[in-house]
């Protein structure tokens, strides 16, 4: 039996391969029941991401082309296109592998927490496909313990490493708390969204969604429970705002100063916070000036996420100290498994003795024999029994001087040096 890891991910293969590899929810329980029929494989789960795609297998032989054929049917490449790119582990690495996968080391962005998500869904996935197995199973479970114990004894995410979240760590910095607050956002991109998660995540009191096309900004808001208006609106809406975020693809900015000195009057100086994460810039830089506004541009937050990216990689080192614990931990339990079936049929060959002994002692009983006598004698039967094939072993391993063996006995059973004949 091996436990095996082979795929490929950002760091070893273009994203015209990894797409072509890539596998959808909707599509990962087909694939793992197709996978499951392959002769050679017990055991299945599939890891896909716009990162990486993993297969983490155990098969009943050491031939990984099971998996590989796989992979070119359904990429529809040719194998000597793909096998470049493909990564294996294998025994021990596998495991410091998949315990890496999930901490967010192996990640674009180290300690990145969405991929211990992806993980959890692989194992779902392949739970209910049918597809897991004890050992994998197992497997899977000390990797989400070991990313578990990486997360709370480490900082490896406590320090923000986008610049969406950047902003908005900082925006709590400036304000107690944000559920009292409202945040207008501009543009509706893949950078306002993910702020839009982080301020929505510390249950921001109002999201209002500005961008030049109303219908995207209703779309992004209504996941949010906002509501949208257009960049024209914006002039009457920027009172309102308590913390704003801007990141459109504009080439001249959007907001300039005169508009800012009619919200901070009509606001009587309470403060706002701009985070502006265009480039070219949203913000007329003179607003900067004005009292009661905290601007601050994407090359400000970049010096910040320079700073926590360092407290990760230090905190990505003390992570490593735990995953080799825990990859030592996993393979103690996957040692003590290959004695389970020793110990297993030890067992059913003492009940089996038991099970005789005490059934001649009942007919012994039902015969009349004197009660005591009978439990004398299976006393002395079970022990004779239960001792006769180790006597006869150890007797042979003597003469043959195997005194390998002869130690090992002693140490099995636990005699002690007043137990030899003198």
């Amino acid at each position: 039996m091996t436990l095996l890891a082979i795929g490929v991910n950002y760091n070893t293969t273009p994203l015209a391969i990894r797409e072509r590899l890539a596998l959808s929810t909707e599509h990962l329980s087909a694939a793992l029941i197709d996978l499951r029929k392959k002769s050679g494989i017990s055991e299945i789960a599939i890891l896909s991401t716009c990162n990486r795609t993993e297969f983490y297998c155990r098969l009943n032989c050491d031939n990984q082309q099971i998996i590989i054929d796989w992979i070119t049917n359904h990429s529809n490449l040719p194998q000597d296109e793909i096998t470049p790119y493909l990564y294996c582990h294998t025994g021990p690495e596998l495991i410091r592998h998949m315990f890496r996968v999930a901490c967010g080391l192996d990640s674009m962005i180290i300690g990145e927490p969405q991929i211990l998500g992806q993980m959890k869904t692989a194992y779902h996935a392949a739970y209910e496909a049918g597809t897991l197995g004890k050992q994998l199973g197992k497997l899977f479970q000390h990797t989400f313990s070991a990313a578990k114990k990486v997360r709370t004894d480490t900082a490896i995410g406590s320090s923000p490493v986008s610049v969406a979240f950047a902003a908005v760590r900082l925006a709590q910095k400036i304000f107690d708390n944000l559920n009292q607050q409202t945040a207008i956002l501009i543009g509706a991109g893949e950078t306002i969204e993910l702020t839009a998660r982080h301020l929505h995540q510390q249950k921001i009191g109002q999201i209002i969604v500005a961008n030049r096309t109303y219908d995207k900004a209703h779309n992004l808001a209504a996941q949010f429970d906002g509501y949208a208006i257009t960049l024209a609106e914006l002039p009457i809406h920027l009172a309102k705002a308590d913390i704003i975020i801007s990141s459109t693809a504009s080439q001249l900015p959007i907001l300039g100063k005169g508009g800012f000195e009619s919200a901070i009057k009509k606001r009587k100086h309470k403060p706002i916070f701009i985070a502006d994460l265009a480039v070219p810039r949203d913000i007329e830089p003179e607003v900067s000036q004005l009292e009661d506004i905290y601007l601050y541009t994407v090359d400000d937050l970049q010096y910040a996420i320079d700073e926590n990216l360092g407290a990760r990689r230090q905190a990505a080192e003390q992570a490593e100290e735990i995953i080799n614990t825990q990859v030592e931990n996993f393979l103690s339990w996957m040692r003590s498994q290959g004695a389970q079936s020793t110990i297993t049929d030890f067992r059913q060959q003492a009940e089996q003795i038991r099970a005789e002994v005490v059934n001649n002692a009942r007919i012994a009983l039902k015969n009349g024999t004197d009660p005591e006598r009978v439990i004398e004698q299976l006393a002395h039967l079970l022990t004779n029994k239960l001792l006769h094939t180790p006597s006869i072993q150890i007797r042979q391993a003597g003469i043959n001087e195997r005194h390998d063996l002869i130690a090992a006995a002693r140490e099995l059973f636990k005699l002690t040096k007043t137990n030899q004949i003198k």
